[in-house]
């Protein structure tokens, strides 16, 4: 278990550094309105995937142990195709309107937006397939080959090419999402046997049961996003949307630690039947991510203003008000997220939409009252208290199913000595 972590948190690491810098390479060779324009755009392909995920996204993980992979694959890429065409005409449609389209998907950008999409979801149904077979190592692989290979083609872009547009970044990652898919296809096609499949209606109805729960929670927690960064769009400039997607993105490299716990914490999950060591495993993971998440905040928060002038620039000198603001949910974040896959691991995807329509509630509240009034401020403090609600609600359930005390965050004597086994495991020597 400490090994799946471990390397799950070294490559999500690896991510953070090359993220940290593909955000100086963007924020001081694009500026802040091009930086912006990136973080629109991307946004729009994190909605968008939302309709192929209903099938073929994360939920994957959960059937990969029940349900024979040329089933997974076929259902899977069916639906994809179907979905793909679906937005190509919804595209196309929306091209008569070009003054509402374009608030939505930046001009010049919607034909990239769909490459990026498509290309992604084949990607994401690798990343999810070795994940559910607990191949995390693969699973970590394929995403450093994609994270490094984008920040080596961005630098090209800049620097070579001398493309300074936001579509440098996009460009640079749809490089990444291509090559980490042929290497997976090369990795997972080969053992694809001759097997009877699953019965493919049955399949696909229990897959849309359960991934609908799961992606309408995603959609739901998407819109809050999506709210915010169109009432900035309104009521801010895309040179301040730029500084708050910097900070966003800087808060969210701290989110390393309880995605890597989250993913193995997944896996596992997924793979147990048993609900006494399912909730406790939630717990003990909870407990490290709550810990680390705190610790690196507690370091960039204490990081001077002029610190990050010096690294992003003079335009981007309010970065650090808004970690500062977005820093207490961010450790709320990492629980959240905890919790999201334990509901997710046991089948109990449900729970994750209804706290998601809470945190929409929260984000209509606070970002109507707080972003016309205090701007990018506004936005960073509607966020801290979406993932406080989020978190609060799904403690909430979790208490309710397990019996779990609040008290029992709190490290003890059992939880270290956990620890100690699992690096002795790890190490196969005593410490």
């Amino acid at each position: 278990m400490f090994k799946k972590i471990l390397g799950t948190g070294a490559a999500r690491a690896v991510n953070v550094l090359t993220q940290l810098a593909t955000l100086i390479m963007g924020t001081k060779f694009l500026g802040a309105a091009e930086w912006g324009k990136a973080f629109i755009a991307q946004t729009d392909i994190t909605f968008l995937l939302i309709g192929i995920e209903l099938i073929a996204g994360s939920g994957l993980v959960y059937f990969t142990p029940r349900k024979k992979t040329a089933t997974l694959m076929k259902i899977s890429y069916g639906w994809i195709a179907f979905v793909m065409m679906v937005y190509f005409l919804l595209f196309n449609i929306l091209h008569f309107f070009p003054n509402f389209f374009h608030t939505i998907v930046p001009e010049g950008y919607a034909t990239l937006v769909l490459i990026m999409i498509f290309v992604y979801s084949l990607h994401e149904f690798n990343l999810n397939h070795f994940l559910g077979k607990e191949k995390v190592s693969t699973y970590n692989w394929l995403f450093i080959i994609q994270i490094l290979t984008q920040v080596a083609i961005m630098a090209v872009l800049i620097f070579v090419l001398d493309i300074r547009t936001a579509k440098a970044l996009l460009y640079s990652q749809l490089s990444g999402y291509t090559l980490a898919t042929l290497i997976g296809w090369i990795l997972l096609f080969p053992n694809l046997r001759q097997e009877s499949h699953d019965p493919l209606k049955d399949s696909f109805k229990e897959m849309l049961h359960y991934g609908a729960f799961l992606q309408l929670s995603t959609l739901v927690s998407t819109l809050n996003k999506r709210l915010s960064l169109y009432l900035l769009r309104t009521n801010c400039t895309e040179s301040q949307i730029g500084v708050y997607a910097s900070g966003t993105q800087v808060t969210e490299g701290v989110n390393i630690v309880g995605q890597s716990i989250g993913l193995v914490a997944f896996s596992a999950l997924s793979n147990t039947e048993n609900k006494n060591r399912a909730s406790q495993l939630t717990l003990r993971f909870m407990k490290v991510s709550i810990l680390l998440t705190f610790t690196a905040l507690l370091v960039i928060c204490l990081l001077p203003t002029s610190f990050f002038e010096w690294i992003f620039s003079g335009e981007f000198s309010d970065i650090r008000t808004v970690i500062l603001l977005m820093a207490p949910g961010i450790v709320f974040f990492s629980a959240h997220t905890i919790l999201a896959n334990y509901f997710s691991g046991t089948g109990k995807p449900k729970y994750n939409l209804y706290s998601s329509l809470i945190g929409l509630i929260v984000t209509l509240i606070a970002a109507f009252i707080l972003i016309p009034a205090l701007g990018i401020r506004g936005a960073a403090i509607t966020t801290s208290l979406t993932y406080t609600a989020l978190f609060v609600y799904q403690w909430v359930v979790f208490h309710k199913h397990t019996g779990r005390r609040l008290i029992q965050l709190i490290p003890n004597q059992e939880d270290w000595e956990w620890v100690k086994a699992e690096i002795r495991g790890f190490c196969g020597k005593s410490i």
